[in-house]
């Protein structure tokens, strides 16, 4: 029997998540994500599990709004091109299965910046801080993982306002894991 675990940076986005399904919050950042998920992992029965990276995401391209299931997560502030370079695959783009077919740049940077959010949109659809480092240790580990982000704001100065949009995100969030596990 499947079951499922929930992985969130911060509390608020899981509020809603139906009791009784394990959740981990990660803390801000890809690093963050990557050891919390994989600690996580590591201290359970994974044979059976399907990891939900849950959370707020920033919309890159005017218009977008809503839940989205992204098929590619991108490292969005690493030096690919450079890592290369130097004959090292820098693992910057992993796929996810089961998704929508959009893009979702990960990394530590907070975007709020119109130019940062233009040059992103040329790659990606959406942006977080945390689902690369949830994908690559779901990966690690074998476990299958299913991201799933709502748009909070438009990673632009609106983004400065996204504590108090969380719960209205983590709402939506909750019927979605409520309805894919039933």
């Amino acid at each position: 029997m499947t079951e499922y675990l929930v992985v969130s940076a911060v509390a608020g986005e899981a509020r809603y998540v139906p009791a009784g399904i394990p959740v981990v919050v990660t803390g801000v950042g890809k690093t963050a994500a990557a050891v919390a998920t994989a600690r996580a992992l590591g201290e359970r029965d994974s044979s059976e599990l399907v990891v939900l990276n849950v959370g707020t995401t920033g919309a890159l391209r005017d218009g977008m709004a809503g839940l989205y299931l992204p098929s590619q997560v991108i490292n969005h502030d690493i030096n690919a091109d450079a890592v290369r370079a130097l004959g090292i695959d820098p693992q910057e783009t992993l796929q996810v299965d089961g998704g929508d077919g959009t893009v979702l740049a990960s990394g530590d940077v907070f975007v709020t910046d119109p130019v940062v959010r233009a040059r992103l949109a040329e790659r990606a659809h959406l942006v977080d801080m945390e689902a690369y480092g949830v994908v690559y240790a779901c990966r690690e580990y074998g476990v299958p993982v299913r991201v799933v982000k709502h748009v909070s704001d438009s990673a632009d100065e609106s983004a400065l306002d996204w504590p108090a949009l969380v719960d209205a995100s983590a709402k939506v969030l909750g019927e979605w894991v409520t309805a894919y596990v039933s």
